[in-house]
């Protein structure tokens, strides 16, 4: 396993799709950091040179991953809880914050069906 931005991406996969295993890296993040690097996208991760790795890790250190990233997005929803509008309220209670539909549907956010005791 190749070790970029603390993550260990899969060695057998193509490079392009290898980068998306780090949080805040997508596919389109990843074409552009590769075509940056000089990186040919179908090259697996095993095949590539320790100097193109390098090329690719100085690149991503450029752009904010994993550890602060996640805290990024943790202070984000805090602070709409701190201010305590619709959306921090929304994700207090656990249900779906970007107005879907919550009464028939949002089974994933909301859990299993509690049974109605009478």
């Amino acid at each position: 396993m190749a070790r970029i931005a603390g993550v260990d991406v899969p060695r057998n996969k193509r490079v392009e799709i290898s980068l998306t295993y780090i949080y805040g890296i997508g596919r389109p993040t990843s074409i552009k950091i590769l075509t940056e690097a000089g990186v040919n996208f179908d090259t697996r991760v095993k095949d590539l040179t320790e100097e193109e790795l390098n090329k690719i890790r100085t690149l991503i250190e450029g752009v904010k991953v994993e550890g602060d990233l996640r805290k990024d997005v943790r202070l984000s929803i805090k602070r709409l809880l701190d201010i305590k509008c619709y959306r921090g309220l929304r994700h207090k209670m656990n249900l779906p914050v970007r107005g879907q539909k919550s009464k028939t549907n949002a089974r994933t956010r909301k859990g299993p069906k509690k049974a109605i005791k009478r």
